[in-house]
């Protein structure tokens, strides 16, 4: 049966149908993607700090995510470990880097130990977008893939709602971040909220 089927789809792409079938297919997937783009999360700063700095910023990991990073998280292909106790443990390896503009983050590996899902943030892209919107300087941020149906959405909407817009932002304004500590992890308010196991 296997072999029929193999058979009937090598035969199936080496004709026009075939070809169609594939157009069909390419088409589909991009509209998917696109689809998955557009209703991932994001949020945007402005600043008046620098494009330059805003880079600077954004790659001292540690000075606005958490103080547990281990890794490189300065060049093209670093590759870092973030974790929040066992409650979210993820690898990340930086996949687009260019100077002043723009950095990505790919998501090798992730666990959380409130999901029943365990497959939820593999294979996202994290992006962070610069530029210029008048006298200002302007930083998109989206997680491609973080979508509404996510069983974890609400939880890692307000996560990087609070890291954005609070903790990174002022990073680059005031050089002084808000990352998880060493000592005190996770602001105990948001473990309330979430409902997260505090251990």
């Amino acid at each position: 049966m296997k072999t029929l089927i193999i058979t009937c789809s090598l035969f199936l792409l080496a004709t026009n149908n075939g070809k169609e079938h594939v157009k069909t297919i390419k088409t589909t997937n991009m509209k998917t993607m696109e689809s998955t783009a557009s209703a991932s999360y994001k949020t945007t700063i402005l600043v008046d700090q620098s494009p330059e700095e805003v880079f600077k910023a954004i790659n001292n990991v540690r000075g606005w995510w958490s103080e547990n990073i281990m890794g490189a998280t300065e060049k093209i292909n670093d590759e870092f470990f973030y974790n929040y106790k066992d409650v979210h443990v993820c690898k990340m390896r930086i996949t687009e880097f260019v100077q002043d503009k723009k950095v990505v983050w790919l998501v090798l590996e992730n666990q959380f130990n409130f999901t029943k899902d365990k497959s939820e943030w593999k294979g996202n892209s994290i992006v962070f977008e610069i530029s210029r919107s008048g006298d200002k300087t302007r930083m998109d941020f989206r997680q491609i893939g973080l979508v509404p149906e996510y069983e974890c959405y609400s939880v890692c909407q307000d996560a990087w709602t609070s890291y954005i817009q609070g903790s990174l932002k002022s990073l680059i304004t005031t050089g002084k971040g808000k990352p998880n500590t060493k000592e005190n992890d996770l602001n105990k308010e948001l473990v309330e909220k979430w409902g997260l196991p505090n251990k």
